[in-house]
C-alpha cells in the first residue's frame, strides 16, 4: 500500500509538470528543482546539479530522463517507467489532439496569441533556471574558469555567426571536468601511500 502511495505521488507530481510546462526541457528545469529538490526532498541541492548535467548529456528530453531517474530512485524499475509515463501522457495527449485539428488550430488568431505569450514566458524560465543553477553551483576555481570561457565562447560564436553545437561544449567540459578529476585522484593516491610509507 505504501509502495502504491508512493508511485502515485511520483505520477502526480510528472504529470503535472508535464501539463502545466511550455518550451522544452530547459523551460522545466526550474519546476523540476522545485517540485524534487525543494518540496519533495526527494534530491539535494548538489545531486540536482548532477541530475541537470547527466540528462542533458545523455540521449532523449532532459525532463524525461530527469523524470526516470528519480521514478528509479525512488521507486526502481516500476517507478521509472510510472515516473516517465506521468511526464509524457500530457504532451502525447495534447499533441494527438492537435494532429485532429491541426488546420483549424494553426489558422485561429487566439492560439497564434496565445504562442506568442508563451514564447516570452519561456524565455524567463529559462533564464530562471540559469540563474538558480549558477548560485547552487560550487564556485570552485574550475568551474568559475570553465563557466567564463563557455559564455565568452559562446557570444563570441554568435557574434561572428560560427555554428558550434552546444554538444561540443557538453563534451569538452565532460572531459576537461574528468581530466581534472584524474589528476586530482592521483595526487591524493600518491599522498596517502607516501603518507603510509612513512
Amino acid at each position: 500500500m505504501k509502495k502504491l502511495k508512493s508511485l502515485f505521488r511520483i505520477f502526480l507530481s510528472m504529470l503535472k509538470i508535464g501539463a502545466f510546462t511550455f518550451g522544452g526541457g530547459y523551460a522545466m528545469i526550474h519546476l523540476l528543482d522545485h517540485e524534487f529538490v525543494e518540496k519533495r526532498g526527494w534530491l539535494e541541492k548538489e545531486e540536482f546539479l548532477d541530475l541537470v548535467t547527466i540528462a542533458e548529456s545523455t540521449p532523449g528530453p532532459i525532463a524525461i530522463n530527469c523524470s526516470t531517474y528519480i521514478g528509479y530512485k525512488k521507486e526502481g524499475l516500476i517507478g521509472a517507467t510510472v515516473s516517465t509515463l506521468g511526464m509524457v501522457l500530457p504532451s502525447l495527449t495534447v499533441i494527438y489532439l492537435i494532429s485532429l485539428f491541426l488546420d483549424a488550430f494553426m489558422a485561429s488568431p487566439i492560439i497564434a496569441a496565445a504562442f506568442k505569450g508563451i514564447q516570452a514566458c519561456v524565455v524567463f524560465l529559462i533564464f530562471s533556471a540559469g540563474i538558480k543553477m549558477l548560485k547552487k553551483m560550487k564556485k570552485t576555481p574550475f568551474n568559475l574558469i570553465a563557466l567564463s570561457v563557455t559564455l565568452i565562447s559562446m557570444m563570441l560564436l554568435s557574434l561572428l555567426s560560427v555554428r558550434f553545437s552546444s554538444i561540443f561544449y557538453i563534451l569538452i567540459g565532460g572531459i576537461i571536468g574528468a581530466i581534472i578529476y584524474t589528476v586530482g585522484y592521483l595526487k591524493r593516491k600518491s599522498a596517502d601511500t607516501s603518507e603510509v610509507s612513512k
